[in-house]
């Protein structure tokens, strides 16, 4: 199966989590579609212009991995505040929290997967 970009469903959700600004969320498997066959909920590419930002939340039941592609941000990993960058993975596992803001001049685009414990 090959899925074309044009024929992704794209978001935009703004104050996400209780962020700053607006989200883009541009889906390349769904679940109301049944591409997860019950192991997660989210893959997709999140896209953050400067100042933007994703609200602190925990993950209960799930770990979601982020993958920064582009751009600079500044990562809340349970409370332990850190800048990333291109090529950074952040993992937040089960009963743990974290949150995302674009810190940079240029949009933060990284890939992110939910997929159930």
């Amino acid at each position: 199966m090959i899925k074309y970009s044009e024929d992704l469903r794209q978001d935009t959700v703004s104050e996400f989590r209780g962020g700053k600004g607006e989200v883009q969320i541009n889906h390349f498997l769904e679940v109301e579609k049944d591409e997860f066959k019950a192991k997660g909920r989210l893959f997709a590419k999140n896209v953050l212009k400067p100042g933007a930002s994703i609200g602190l939340h925990e993950h209960v039941g799930d770990t979601e991995t982020y993958v920064i592609l582009s751009g600079e941000g500044l990562v809340n990993d349970n409370g332990d505040k850190k800048l990333v960058k291109p090529g950074d993975v952040i993992i937040t596992r089960n009963g743990e929290k974290h949150s995302i803001e674009n810190t940079g001049t240029f949009n933060l685009e990284f890939l992110a997967l939910i997929l159930f414990d």
